[in-house]
């Protein structure tokens, strides 16, 4: 690492908050991200010289402007792109994505799948409140069926897409979820993410209390919560509930998930499985759960698994393995060149 990677005090979270005035909507569930990242930082000991956020466009991508580090608000769908060549210029730096699910998922699909399926060596955050808030209520990519916007007068008609399941789909290596009213959590899977060595994705449910107010109020109602939130512990079994009570089973027959009530039919602690993170069929399994009623939503760092070496350290061998052998000129003219006469 690099001589600006070690803080030279300790910071605080007032270090990493820029001079910008903060403006959101009052409410919005971008404050609470913020506010966690900002208290995050300090504890991981980086300094703001050499962090980096990137960001796309939409409400979600301001977050730069309030960080006081370095930081990029590039052009709808393109924070990949920009976040790659950047790691790829200066691989000591920390590099943070930010996008949306607007941003990230629908213009920006394509780069978000191949900055995961390269495993570049940043940190995704994908803030999903199902919606456009930045350009007035839109249906989103992530947005239920149903869903009455200006773009769907009518109701939107388009499956939902689950951004977790894309994540794995793509080959992503660390996925995880956590949602903007869990200050305790956040904080804790902010730290994992940076962590790890690779492309780590994070999903974080928001709410947009204008276009979109209480899209998640099922999962994040304090009433409500432990009967909706499976909130995931690598090597724990999968408990959940107000009481403690329900859990995950493996049903074999239907080769699927299911919840179950320990101390009913039969069912004991023995029948719930433990969580691992370095199961890929299982997070599969896991990053759809909820879509049927009376299923919870899993929580925490459902993948996570390190790879040999990432596409930055591939990239980076090649060129050191290449350097003082050729000249510019001879590279530019390797291969099918002609002259005409």
């Amino acid at each position: 690492m690099n001589d600006l990677s070690t803080p030279k005090t300790a910071l605080t979270i007032k270090d990493f908050t820029s001079d910008q005035e903060v403006r959101w909507c009052p409410g919005c569930g971008d404050y609470a991200i913020l506010k966690c990242m900002q208290r995050t930082l300090p504890d991981l000991g980086v300094t703001r010289e050499n962090t980096v956020f990137v960001s796309g466009i939409g409400c979600s991508s301001r977050f730069p402007y309030y960080m006081n580090t370095y930081g990029f608000h590039t052009i709808h769908g393109r924070a990949p792109a920009v976040a790659t060549g950047l790691k790829l210029a200066n691989p000591d730096l920390d590099v943070w994505l930010i996008t949306g699910d607007g941003d990230g998922l629908s213009i920006g699909g394509n780069h978000l799948m191949h900055a995961l399926r390269r495993d570049v060596d940043i940190k995704i955050l994908l803030f999903n409140n199902k919606i456009y808030g930045l350009t007035k209520g839109q249906y989103s990519p992530t947005s239920d069926v149903g869903t009455r916007s200006p773009s769907t007068p009518q109701g939107s008609v388009d499956p939902s897409l689950n951004p977790i399941s894309f994540a794995l789909g793509c080959g992503a290596r660390f996925v995880a979820r956590t949602v903007d009213t869990a200050l305790k959590h956040m904080p804790g899977i902010f730290t994992r993410a940076h962590g790890f060595r690779g492309a780590s994705f994070v999903e974080i449910l928001q709410n947009c209390i204008v276009y979109n107010d209480a899209v998640w109020a099922g999962i994040t109602d304090k009433a409500s919560a432990p009967e909706h939130q499976l909130l995931l512990e690598h090597g724990r079994k999968m408990l959940f509930g107000k009481d403690g009570n329900k859990g995950i089973r493996f049903n074999l027959d239907r080769f699927a998930l299911e919840v179950v009530t320990v101390g009913e039919d039969g069912i004991t602690e023995d029948d719930i499985l433990v969580h691992d993170e370095g199961n890929l069929q299982l997070a599969r399994m896991l990053a759809e759960l909820g879509a049927h009623p009376g299923e919870p939503v899993a929580m925490g760092v459902i993948y996570s698994h390190v790879a040999d070496h990432t596409y930055s350290d591939a990239v980076l061998g090649q060129i050191k393995a290449q350097k003082g052998r050729r000249s510019l000129k001879d590279m530019m003219y390797a291969g099918q060149t002609w002259k005409v006469e």
